[in-house]
């Protein structure tokens, strides 16, 4: 059997500084990908829009199609776990998309660019509503 020994902290503070270095703002890394899966979405959504002939252009595009609505479908889910509100943003990304698509061919109007500007309208007027409802949630009502 192993006996662990448990550190306490001093009296005298000399402890908090090792502590405190594993963690703090320059270990946070949420804005960072955040950041990073943005930009990659921005390159994807640009890439199809122009048509160009990189190699990035398919997987950086099937990522914007996934991220952009996942993102707005999870914003306008806040009062869900955060596991179980990855998992309906995606399946919503996945039924938008499929949404798109389905219209667009029905209508024999299936094109690329067309398909990713549908997607980023849909995904931007979610985002939006899920922002102005949380707008309307902040605001606190006069008192008389």
């Amino acid at each position: 059997m192993q006996t662990l020994g448990i550190k306490t902290p001093s009296s005298d503070g000399a402890g908090d500084d090792t502590e405190r270095a594993g963690s703090g703002p320059g270990r946070d890394l949420s804005p960072l990908l955040a950041g990073a899966a943005t930009a990659v979405g921005a390159v994807g959504a640009l890439l199809a829009l122009t048509d160009a002939g990189s190699p990035l252009r398919a997987p950086c595009t099937l990522f914007f199609l996934l991220t952009a609505p996942a993102v707005a479908v999870g914003m306008m889910l806040r009062g869900l776990e955060p596991f179980g509100r990855l998992l309906a943003a995606l399946a919503g990304a996945v039924v938008l998309n499929m949404l798109v698509a389905q219209g667009m061919l029905a209508v024999h109007r299936w094109s690329i660019r067309g398909g990713v500007v549908a997607v980023t309208a849909l995904s931007l007027s979610l985002f939006l509503l899920a922002l102005g409802r949380e707008k309307l949630r902040s605001r606190k009502p006069p008192q008389e």
